[in-house]
């Protein structure tokens, strides 16, 4: 799935444009702000929730700053976003102009993060976006990779799925300095191809079915998830195997540079080594 940010007056408007655009199921997430309106519409907030557009999308949150759209506590755009992912293509977050995703800009909108596309007129053509939006890093969880591979031609034939996950350790020791984050960077053609290779090799073994592996880039905080291995196989034996060895692999033979930022430092990891 592809989860992209769409900021700036009109913003709304566009993401019910992409929304039928753009191939397979879409989510999208509408920030809703103090007057009940919501945040890149041009709907006055005496107007129905019904109304504002989008509402083509297969999924909508509308998320308040102490609810969402049913009741209670509301979910984190991540939290929304990472509900998406398992069963949906595209996600779309209108409105979250901190959001630490790729950004599609309406007008003259600035955002800290990258911005993948530029749009002046929310009703033109929307082709370029599309193309912008198909080519972003997908986002993936767990959950989305386990739903993944359970989609499988050969699924029928198995009965293991074995996981591994990678998360950001605050510290190895009582006494160590905290890390407080993680950043990573990819050589992103040389990095993606020799993944997709160790899948393909891995997914050669006798009784292995699937394999998938996916890496995270970017500032990771401690104690969020970075790596995920996973691995459907016909029994537990060669799917915990697979995924022992997918793990070994990606970290030998990937291209992915580790920096690291405690309370007291900040180094490149590769260079301790």
């Amino acid at each position: 799935m592809q989860a992209v940010a769409i900021c700036g007056s009109g913003a709304a408007a566009l993401a019910a444009r992409l929304t039928d655009a753009l191939e397979g199921r879409v989510g999208v997430v509408r920030q809703v702000v103090e007057d009940g309106g919501e945040a890149g519409s041009r709907v006055s907030s005496g107007e129905s929730a019904a109304t504002v557009p989008g509402d083509g999308a297969a999924t909508t949150y509308r998320l308040g700053a102490d609810a969402w759209h049913a009741s209670g506590p509301g979910p984190s755009l991540r939290d929304a976003i990472e509900r998406l992912a398992p069963d949906h293509d595209h996600a779309l977050a209108v409105g979250f102009p901190e959001a630490d995703l790729p950004t599609v800009i309406v007008g003259k909108a600035e955002v800290p993060g990258e911005v993948i596309a530029r749009v002046t007129d929310p009703e033109g053509p929307t082709a370029d976006v599309v193309a912008a939006i198909e080519a972003v890093e997908p986002f993936e969880t767990l959950e989305s990779l386990v739903a993944e591979v359970k989609r499988a031609p050969d699924a029928d034939r198995s009965g293991a799925i074995a996981t591994f996950t990678g998360r950001v350790r605050a510290r190895d020791g009582p006494d160590d300095d905290r890390t407080q984050y993680l950043e990573f960077e990819k050589y992103e053609s040389v990095a993606e191809s020799r993944m997709r290779t160790i899948e393909d090799e891995l997914a050669t073994r006798d009784g292995v079915f699937e394999v998938r592996l996916h890496h995270r880039t970017g500032v990771i905080p401690d104690g969020e998830d970075i790596v995920f291995v996973v691995v459907l196989a016909g029994h537990r034996e060669e799917a915990f195997r697979t995924v022992e060895d997918g793990i070994n692999r990606l970290k030998d033979e990937v291209p992915i540079f580790k920096k690291e930022v405690t309370e007291s430092e900040t180094f490149w990891v590769h260079e301790r080594e």
